[in-house]
């Protein structure tokens, strides 16, 4: 097969191949050729979808990317795994048009001062790399990639490019915003038309694609020139595309126009929310945000997936000892429950998913804040807004007027806040809020130090949790190493939980983009508040005298819950050490 150069692969000379190598028996091989191309548009993607065995590895499938690695090893070539997120594909488009990659079956995933990476599923069909060299004039270098890969981000890269390249041409002479001067003539300069089709057709493919990502952010951040888009996956942010500055407003303008936002308005802080559908179908709701910059709107996009709130709390993270203290602490009849974590620990999720099971037909459950996370139909929901003077204070006091059994604090900032909160409490509700502090027994200190009593603070609060989040081994690729003393000693010091024998290290894969890590869970430090616990709140409290006790009683710190994941293969050591805090005893 190496000898026939400048050829397309055949189904029979692929077949042929498998055979010879031991991969194929005879009867298989004939099967295959009887089937023929089964539909598809490449031979090695007709075999897979025969599902065959594989006989040299008998419990395994001879699937696409097993062809594909071997007609790299017979053409002595490189596989590249096409991820998009790493591809700057407004720059690789450029290189080629759309007619000429899928006449050849290629797309450009690279490109540097001295070559253009061409990604093929025909390794020696080589006819067209002349032409290439010549209208770029670099170096072709070539990779081989799966041929459904290819086939689906041709059309992806080359229709999002030709709208882009669209939208350019139509917007390039409108008024840019180039410096902070500028900015108070937005309202003055023309307005790209948020309506025109390529438009639409770039906000579509975004939120297509930030849904299939797994993306729980999409930030549209302009510049002088450019725009960058970046998706904050599994807690980390990752580039995507560059816009032109002039497609980065029309862009910004659509959304702002879908959210139902003042389009004519870029000299202030904007927030609103949309609805959209995911590939799938399912429907996800949208927090947008915008904010003025030196060189135009900034838009934040919160994506919130309904199905989390569906999620049992194991699910989550929390283990049975956790949750049997959590769901204790949030099935009294009255007291103050706080969550707290910074920005961006899950705080939000735990509190969505208990007031979801809370809210049933025999309890009136309210919430008030700022601003609604996920409008949810269970329970009663009333949003700050400074501009009418609803404060959450203001809010807690107006609640208490509608009989309500469960009230949620989005957040306790400042005094009066806190005292509401507290009133409520000791007045026959249960009330869920949060703080940011680092771990639970701090939150006691915080409460003082905004200025609540100590006796109303022992009167009143049930319990505290902490949480962070931290990301999940991929169980696709994840490797099992021996434990290593001195890096589990780091993450239990000062305390002597027996290292595991085993641990799970990252290894990176095309289910996790060779991040080595998929989706996120919570490590969590529940601190129900005891007799015993509430005898050390004075006004001088010592949070370290609070924490030994609890401990005492039974409280797993952060690092000693990621120590728990860490033993069960769920994540690392660097990652529980990455989100918690240092910890004092």
């Amino acid at each position: 097969m190496a000898d026939v150069q400048d050829l397309k692969i055949s189904l029979r000379a692929l077949a042929l191949q498998l055979k010879n190598a031991g991969h194929l028996t005879s009867q298989q091989m004939n099967e295959v050729l009887s089937k023929g191309m089964n539909g598809k548009k490449h031979p090695a993607q007709a075999i897979a979808s025969l599902n065959l065995s594989d006989q040299l590895l008998p419990e395994k499938h001879l699937t696409e990317e097993a062809i594909t690695q071997l007609m790299a090893k017979d053409a002595k070539m490189e596989v590249f795994h096409i991820d998009p997120l790493k591809i700057k594909v407004s720059q690789v488009t450029p290189t080629m048009s759309f007619a000429f990659a899928q006449r050849h079956g290629l797309l450009p995933v690279g490109l540097t001062s001295e070559e253009v990476i061409v990604a093929t599923a025909e390794p020696f069909d080589r006819r067209w790399i002349p032409d290439i060299e010549h209208i770029n004039r670099r170096k072709v270098k070539l990779v081989l990639a799966k041929p459904s890969d290819i086939q689906r981000f041709q059309v992806e890269f080359f229709s999002l490019a030709a709208s882009v390249t669209g939208a350019s041409a139509k917007h390039g002479s409108l008024n840019q915003v180039n410096n902070l001067e500028s900015m108070v003539e937005l309202g003055k300069s023309g307005t790209p038309d948020a309506n025109d089709e390529h438009i639409v057709n770039i906000v579509d493919w975004l939120f297509q694609y930030a849904f299939e990502q797994r993306a729980s952010d999409i930030h549209i951040e302009p510049r002088r020139e450019i725009a960058k888009v970046r998706f904050r996956i599994d807690g980390v942010l990752h580039p995507v595309y560059e816009f032109p500055a002039t497609v980065s407003a029309a862009v910004t303008s659509r959304i702002k126009s879908l959210g139902r936002m003042n389009i004519a308005e870029k000299r202030k802080p904007q927030d609103s929310r949309l609805k959209t559908l995911t590939p799938e179908n399912a429907e996800v709701e949208l927090r947008l945000s915008t904010m003025p910059t030196a060189f135009g709107e900034k838009l934040v996009m919160r994506i919130f997936d309904p199905e989390v709130l569906l999620r049992n709390f194991s699910e989550l993270g929390f283990s049975k000892e956790d949750y049997k203290h959590w769901d204790h602490m949030t099935h009294q009849s009255s007291g103050i429950v706080l969550v707290t974590g910074p920005t961006g620990s899950g705080k939000t999720t735990t509190l969505y998913s208990t007031l979801k099971q809370l809210a049933t037909d025999e309890v009136n459950l309210c919430t008030v804040e700022d601003p609604i996370e996920m409008i949810e139909p269970a329970f009663n929901q009333m949003q700050v807004n400074p501009v009418i003077d609803l404060s959450f204070a203001s809010g807690i006091r107006a609640l208490l007027r509608q009989d309500p059994d469960i009230i949620m604090v989005g957040e306790i900032r400042d005094k009066e806040t806190a005292e509401m909160a507290v009133q409520s409490a000791l007045t026959g509700h249960l009330v869920l809020s949060t703080l940011h502090t680092n771990d639970a027994p701090t939150a006691i200190s915080r409460l003082l130090d905004i200025g609540v009593p100590y006796y109303l603070i022992k009167s009143a609060v049930v319990g505290v949790m902490a949480q962070r989040l931290v990301r999940t081994l991929c169980p696709h690729c994840k490797e099992k190493v021996p434990c290593d003393p001195e890096a589990w000693k780091s993450l239990v010091t000062p305390w002597s939980a027996k290292a595991p024998e085993f641990m799970y290290e990252p290894v990176g894969c095309l289910e996790c983009r060779n991040t080595g890590y998929m989706g996120r869970a919570g490590i969590y430090e529940v601190m129900p508040m005891s007799d015993t616990l509430a005898n050390f709140i004075r006004v001088e409290t010592d949070v370290t005298l609070i924490r030994r006790q609890a401990m005492k009683e039974g409280m797993h710190s952060l690092r000693l819950s990621g120590a728990q994941k860490v033993a069960a293969g769920q994540t690392t050591i660097k990652e529980v050490l990455r989100v918690s805090p240092v910890e004092l005893i």
